[in-house]
């Protein structure tokens, strides 16, 4: 090979430093070690985060001289850390050679053992500046917020935030933002993010909420046009994987904002349509001969046709009586783990209690159909196969014809199952616990399914860090080919790219699994060192620090790729969902799981609320994982708690504030 070149990103532990000449060296995850040179130009920076701060905080050495690259070594290269390279790599003629021009650094000025993005307030600045761009994208120049101000609302923003020439309002990706938003709240208690959730719950209500005559059913329209006098609804989807049906998933994802929503408002109105959907759910896509039971709520078909809302209409085309990955799994994340969250325990209420108790019943049993069939369908029977099957026929057997899919695995639908599946175990590893002295079958059934998820989880983890993981450069690859042809383990049916939804899947995978795995200590160990490889990825690369915002597509090196679709902020796959999500969640993670650090969530219950109690657990977590430490009610710390009671009672004098009372809950993991 004769003078190749190459500019890539290298990302490994810091093993040897030859400091005189200005050279150290790495080892990659492959295990690939590199020979790497400073020169006078190579920059050393520290990670950053959207609020823009320099983090360098490490003192000069004695006779230090900025332009000599053995003193930059010496004041900055420490070994057995983990560093993230920029730069060139040669070959000619045998010889290897890789200059570094960028070398980022990633633990804080207090020592190597301190990464940044695992200190307390990393997450909550990020979610925080994240909210303010989209509000500031949407609505300049306003801290309060009216359904009014929602019509403005737009879709499709380009890649400075502002509005594209399609001036669609999808339901789906409103909903999202409203989780976002939402989840911006609980953990900052900004009350402008809280005031732009209503208005945005507000808004998606009144304009794509479509009840049927008897009031039971909601079905979600897809999305509002305007047009040159007034606007046009859309019921069925524009989507081009869906269009001219109503898709599942995106009834799905218009819950997601309502669910996370009533968490803190505990609002009854909200609630009455998240029953609705469900019913929906159960009524019109459920398969009526489902080997899971009569009523295996969780066996849904993917699609209905928009006239007939049929699951098995011709005019469905080849996506008539399928099942697929967004079908059964995606209702665990978008809400039924927050809606069990919200209603479990039952709460206190004077009227309404055995019809929130046959919900919570409804949601579980879907919890319950779901992570079995994801369980027994999903996994490829070939044990060759690492990636699960996503798509299917009526009867299970797996549909490797569909469009774009094909015979093909979408990397971070692997992790989003084992994040997942975790915390569905957590949920009945708890209740194994709880119902042990009382029902001891019960508590039995519940462990072995705990168990069996969490195999699954395990597998899925462990194998997605051998093929789905960038070995060289850290991140996630988006879509593989299951069955490689081209001789090598990996086939790419398009470029090696990285998608910002699949590094979240993966962040929170790994910390999740790092905090609940079944799996030894050196596992467990593993997965801690694939969280710190992909926050870092994530953090350095996919953060737009010009526009404060989200790149949605990298190369493999981890360079934002802004043609067409990919240089919008907004769109119909991304909407402050995934983002939001990742920040919430590893904030609540790396506190439970890593360093151990109390954490606080803000609720904020209506004035009308209908409730006397408040659950406040933030995930399904196992027994004896948290407690709650501090109650605060307007500004006032109650004197007396039950750690282990995540239940809050709200006195009748706290009740009457309603809205005005501001609820703040400190947890404090055990050790």
């Amino acid at each position: 090979m004769k003078q190749f070149t190459v500019n890539t990103t290298l990302m490994g532990k810091v093993t040897d430093i030859a400091q005189e000449q200005g050279k150290f060296s790495i080892k990659c995850r492959s295990g690939d070690e590199f020979l790497v040179a400073v020169g006078r130009e190579t920059r050393f920076q520290f990670l950053q985060n959207l609020d823009g701060i320099n983090r360098d905080r490490v003192p000069n050495p004695d006779n230090f001289h900025q332009s000599s690259p053995a003193d930059l070594v010496r004041k900055y290269i420490q070994p057995n850390t983990l560093v993230v390279l920029q730069g060139v790599y040669q070959a000619n003629n045998g010889n290897c050679q890789y200059d570094a021009r960028i070398v980022n650094l990633l633990n804080s000025y207090r020592g190597q053992d301190e990464f940044l993005f695992e200190q307390i307030h990393w997450w909550l600045t990020q979610i925080a500046r994240l909210a303010d761009s989209w509000l500031g994208y949407l609505f300049p120049n306003k801290q309060t917020y009216e359904i009014d101000d929602f019509a403005l609302y737009r879709t499709n923003l380009n890649i400075i935030g502002l509005p594209t020439d399609d001036s669609i309002q999808e339901c789906a990706t409103l909903s999202r933002l409203i989780y976002g938003l939402s989840s911006a709240y609980l953990l900052t208690g900004g009350e402008r993010y809280l005031s732009a959730a209503r208005a945005g719950v507000q808004y998606q209500r009144e304009t794509f909420r479509s009840l049927t005559s008897d009031g039971k059913h909601c079905f979600w329209a897809f999305g509002k046009r305007k047009t040159e006098y007034s606007y046009e609804l859309y019921m069925r989807s524009l989507n081009e994987d869906d269009r001219d049906t109503i898709p599942l998933y995106e009834q799905i994802y218009a819950l997601a904002g309502l669910a996370q929503y009533y968490r803190i408002t505990l609002d009854w109105e909200v609630l009455d349509d998240i029953k609705r959907t469900v019913r929906v759910f159960n009524d019109f896509f459920i398969d009526p001969e489902s080997e899971y039971g009569k009523q295996a709520y969780g066996d849904y078909f993917s699609h209905l046709d928009y006239v007939t809302l049929n699951w098995d209409s011709p005019a469905l085309g080849d996506n008539q009586a399928r099942k697929n990955w967004n079908s059964i799994g995606d209702h665990i994340p978008a809400y039924l783990i927050n809606v069990i969250l919200a209603l479990e325990p039952l709460p206190l209420t004077d009227h309404g209690y055995e019809e929130i108790y046959k919900f919570l019943e409804t949601c579980k049993k879907i919890l319950k159909t779901t992570s079995t069939i994801i369980v027994d369908r999903f996994p490829d029977p070939d044990p060759n196969v690492p990636f699960v099957n996503e798509r299917f026929l009526r009867d299970w057997k797996p549909d490797h014809n569909w469009r774009w899919q094909q015979n093909r695995a979408v990397v971070g639908h692997n992790l989003k199952i084992a994040w997942n599946l975790t915390r569905v175990a957590n949920y009945y590893y708890f209740l194994a616990t709880q119902c042990a002295a009382d029902n001891a079958q019960e508590a039995e059934e519940s462990q072995r399914l705990a168990d069996k998820l969490m195999k699954l989880a395990d597998n899925l983890g462990i194998k997605m860090a051998e093929i789905g993981v960038d070995l060289f450069r850290g991140g996630i690859f988006d879509t593989l080919e299951r069955n490689p042809q081209n001789g090598t383990p990996l086939e790419f049916p398009w470029f090696n790219t990285k998608d910002f939804w699949q590094q979240e899947q993966a962040l929170l995978a790994y910390l999740i699994l790092y905090g609940c795995s079944n799996e030894n200590h050196d596992q467990k160990q593993e997965y801690l060192r694939l969280v710190r490889e992909t926050a870092a990825f994530w953090n350095l690369f996919f953060l737009d620090q010009d526009n404060k915002g989200i790149f949605f597509r990298v190369s493999e090196s981890g360079d934002a790729i802004t043609v067409g679709q990919y240089g919008q902020k907004g769109g119909h796959s991304i909407s402050g969902y995934h983002s939001f999500e990742l920040n919430y969640l590893a904030h609540i993670y790396i506190s439970s799981y890593v360093t151990k650090e109390p954490f606080c969530l803000y609720f904020k219950p209506n004035a009308d609320c209908r409730q006397r109690s408040l659950n406040v657990l933030p995930d399904f977590f196992r027994p004896h994982t948290l407690e709650a430490s501090r109650i605060s009610i307007d500004g006032n710390d109650r004197t007396s708690i039950d750690p282990d009671n995540f239940r809050i009672e709200l006195a009748e004098k706290e009740f009457q504030l309603g809205s005005a009372a501001e609820i703040i809950v400190q947890f404090t993991p055990k050790t």
